[in-house]
């Protein structure tokens, strides 16, 4: 796709997102919930891929960084929304969508810096450690609610924002791919020590990949708070990012529209077993996930080339 197809994509999808929502109202509050959670999944997935898929890192953290972005998000709105006129309360919480993913992002390079010289499974157990010690601060936290939770959170994700935020997701990190600068992305998973030859820095790649990772990632964060209107460090543990990384891994690592698919796929097939196989759905929801894995460990969606065309 040329660039200005990807412009003219992401505005056509910004615009089908805005039309869809405005008719929200009038559809059934389950099922425009999950398709919230789609949303919500499409982001997290494709930003992980800019690390696992394209630069070749093997990242167990995401959920942490969705965890910084999403209290960090209900906070600004919890606090300033008194403060606030109501006609200014879209452009509040889309600042505190962009603070949530600004404070994820400078989670990303502290974490990133020191980290990233690993690989491979050094890399993974210090990014679950340290997904692991934010979830631990969020439970011993008396400001956001320490176990007990982030109550009171108002409902603001739309559709409108979900997959609005979804496409510019989807576009960024397409277009970033693709550009000069991303080639770098793919020459350090490609092979770092010839990257390394080249000119290429490899670790400044990394951390630039897991910066704007985390910043996507924190912004899931924010429209996940506003949309469950209740946040609980139970819900950012380390099965959260495993639930991501499928995702990635059964798309097809560094395929964007198979992790897209793949997104949708593992957020819709719960809730159709919890309707179907209420006892035992997630028995049987693992041994499809195992079967899928086995039968396809390239990934289900993996037609046409990994490395997209420059534009």
């Amino acid at each position: 796709m040329t660039h200005l197809g990807a412009k003219r994509f992401l505005i056509a999808a910004i615009a089908a997102a805005a039309a869809v929502s405005a008719f929200s109202s009038s559809f059934n509050s389950y099922f425009l919930s999950v398709a919230i959670d789609v949303g919500v999944n499409i982001i997290l997935a494709v930003s992980l891929n800019l690390i696992n898929g394209h630069t070749g890192q093997f990242s167990l953290g995401h959920a942490g960084f969705m965890a910084v972005g999403g209290y960090t998000a209900a906070v600004c709105t919890l606090r300033l929304s008194p403060l606030i006129p109501p006609e200014l309360q879209p452009a509040l919480f889309l600042f505190a969508l962009l603070a949530g993913g600004l404070l994820a992002a400078a989670a990303g390079l502290i974490v990133g810096v020191p980290s990233l010289r690993l690989r491979g499974d050094y890399l993974a157990v210090v990014t679950l450690g340290f997904g692991e010690i934010i979830r631990v601060l969020l439970q011993n936290s008396e400001f956001v609610g320490a176990a007990s939770g982030l109550k009171g959170i108002a409902k603001l994700t739309t559709l409108g924002w979900t997959f609005g935020l979804a496409a510019i997701t989807v576009y960024v990190i397409a277009s970033l791919v693709n550009s000069t600068y991303g080639r770098g992305f793919i020459a350090v998973n490609d092979d770092e020590v010839a990257a390394s030859a080249m000119g290429i820095n490899p670790t400044r790649y990394k951390v630039v990949a897991f910066v704007i990772g985390a910043f996507f990632a924190g912004v899931a964060g924010g429209l996940y708070a506003h949309h469950k209107q209740f946040l609980s460090p139970t819900g950012f543990d380390f099965m959260k990012s495993i639930d991501i990384v499928v995702m990635v891994i059964l798309g097809g690592m560094g395929r964007t529209a198979g992790v897209i698919i793949a997104a949708v796929l593992l957020t819709v097939l719960p809730e159709y077993l919890r309707s179907s196989f209420a006892d035992v759905r997630m028995i049987v929801y693992a041994l499809l996930i195992i079967g899928l894995m086995m039968a396809r460990p390239q990934g289900l969606f993996t037609l046409g080339p990994r490395k997209a065309k420059s534009a």
